[in-house]
């Protein structure tokens, strides 16, 4: 896909993401000179040219109240990765899950989730609830809660990513 000018400022528009008000992307189209389809359908194309690769949500965790946050993994079977993973994915605490290889003989988890609560007794708790629930309590695993926070952002995408053509408006 070819992007132009128009495009580069969208682009920049929601770099720090959406504003949060009930027609965002009115609002965006406003601060720049588009009305609200127009931003609708460029994101669109934008999205299913590959150009932007991922729009979702950033939720900020402690600014809500949830400051243990954990890594969990496990060792499990991999012929079970494929059914596990996605039923610990729906499990309403999970934030992200996803598969991994294992790094043998060093790490052999292959299954990572994240989970956040209030304190760590509570996240505890719900990875207690997801091995009983998945049947997962006799695999080897591990709970590693976060010590710090990163700056928490979505992608940036300009003039110095590669991946962008640009074309004339």
């Amino acid at each position: 896909m070819l992007i132009d000018a128009t495009d580069e400022t969208l682009l920049a528009a929601i770099a720090d993401g959406l504003p949060l008000v009930s027609r965002p992307y009115q609002a965006i189209g406003t601060a720049i000179g588009l009305g609200e389809a127009e931003v609708i359908r460029r994101l669109g194309c934008m999205v299913d040219a590959g150009v932007i690769k991922r729009f979702g949500v950033i939720v900020r965790h402690h600014e809500l109240g949830f400051s243990a946050n954990a890594m969990v993994v496990w060792d499990i079977d991999d012929a079970l990765v494929a059914q596990t993973g996605p039923a610990v994915a729906a499990t309403p605490c999970v934030t992200l899950c996803y598969q991994r290889p294992r790094r043998l003989p060093d790490w052999p988890y292959n299954l990572f989730a994240m989970i956040h609560g209030r304190d760590r007794a509570s996240v505890l708790e719900k990875v207690a609830e997801i091995n009983a629930e998945h049947g997962l309590e006799a695999c080897p695993s591990d709970v590693l809660f976060s010590l710090r926070r990163f700056k928490q952002r979505g992608a940036r995408y300009g003039a110095a990513r590669p991946a962008l053509q640009r074309g004339a408006a």
